[in-house]
C-alpha cells in the first residue's frame, strides 16, 4: 500500500470484490425484461493489522490522514505469492481508521470507500497477473515470462508497481513477448514508472495503457537501473 509491505501486519482484507450498476431496460417488441451494464464499482472496504509504531507500517500509513491509497494484493496458491498468481490491485480513498482491541493484541483498521476518482476509469476489472513478487534485483531480467491470457489481446491494461526501495534512480517495465524466450521480449509501450527514486521514500503508481493497446501474450517484469545498483520492488 502507498510503497509500503504490510503483508506482515495484515490480518484480514476484505471483501475484494467489481459490481456492475444494472438498470432494467427492454425495447417494446422484447419478450422477457432485459439489463444494461452501467458503471462498475471496485470494493476493498476493510483493512485489518495488528497495531504498530513502526515508521513503514499501517499505523504510520493511515495516521498520515485520509487520501488516496494505491493497494495491490498479490495472492499466492497455496505458498507465498510467485509470478502468475492472481493479483487485486486499484486505487481507494480512505474513510476512516480505528483501532480495536483482539484477543491479546491491538488491531488497526483502515476503512475504504468505493473506487477512488483518481483510478483507472477507462477500465472496469481490479484483477490482474503477478510479474514480481516483493524483492530485491541488481540486474536487468534475462529470464523467461508468464502467460497472461493464452493469447495476444487488443484491450490495453494496467501496469502497476511499488517500489518499496532502492539506492537511487531505477526504471520498472512490463516487457511483451509472442514467444516465451529471452530474446523476444520488448518494452510495453507506457507500461513504465519513468525514472523513480526510493531511496528516501517508496514510489508507487498505476499506469493505464490505451484502452485498445495490443498486449502480446507473454509478459514478464523489467528494470533499467539508473544510479540505483539494487531495487525492491512488486509489479
Amino acid at each position: 500500500m502507498d510503497g509500503y509491505d504490510l503483508s506482515g501486519y495484515e490480518r484480514v482484507v476484505a471483501p475484494m470484490s467489481q459490481t456492475f450498476d444494472v438498470a432494467p431496460e427492454s425495447a417494446l417488441s422484447d419478450g422477457v425484461q432485459n439489463i444494461i451494464m452501467g458503471r462498475c464499482m471496485v470494493q476493498m472496504q476493510n483493512y485489518n493489522g495488528f497495531l504498530d509504531n513502526d515508521t513503514a507500517g499501517a499505523f504510520a500509513l493511515s495516521n498520515a490522514g485520509n487520501g488516496t491509497r494505491n493497494v495491490l494484493i498479490a495472492i499466492g496458491v497455496n505458498a507465498a505469492p510467485a509470478a502468475g498468481n492472481p493479483i487485486f490491485a486499484w486505487k481507494f480513498e480512505q474513510v476512516g481508521y480505528s483501532v480495536e482491541q483482539g484477543n491479546g493484541f491491538v488491531a488497526a483498521n483502515i476503512n475504504f470507500g468505493d473506487s477512488s476518482y483518481a483510478a483507472p476509469l477507462t477500465y472496469s476489472t481490479p484483477w490482474g497477473v503477478l510479474l514480481h513478487a516483493g524483492g530485491a534485483e541488481t540486474a536487468a531480467n534475462t529470464g523467461t515470462g508468464v502467460d497472461d491470457f493464452g493469447a495476444q489481446t487488443t484491450k490495453g491494461g494496467i501496469f502497476v508497481y511499488q517500489l518499496l526501495s532502492s539506492d537511487g534512480t531505477v526504471t520498472l517495465k512490463a516487457q511483451d513477448a509472442s514467444s516465451n524466450l529471452d530474446g523476444s521480449f520488448a518494452d510495453l509501450s507506457g507500461a513504465t514508472s519513468g525514472s523513480v527514486d526510493a531511496s528516501v521514500s517508496p514510489k508507487f503508481g498505476m499506469i493505464s495503457l490505451s484502452a485498445t493497446a495490443t498486449v502480446k501474450r507473454y509478459l514478464r517484469w523489467q528494470l533499467s537501473l539508473g544510479t540505483a545498483t539494487t531495487a525492491t520492488f512488486v509489479c
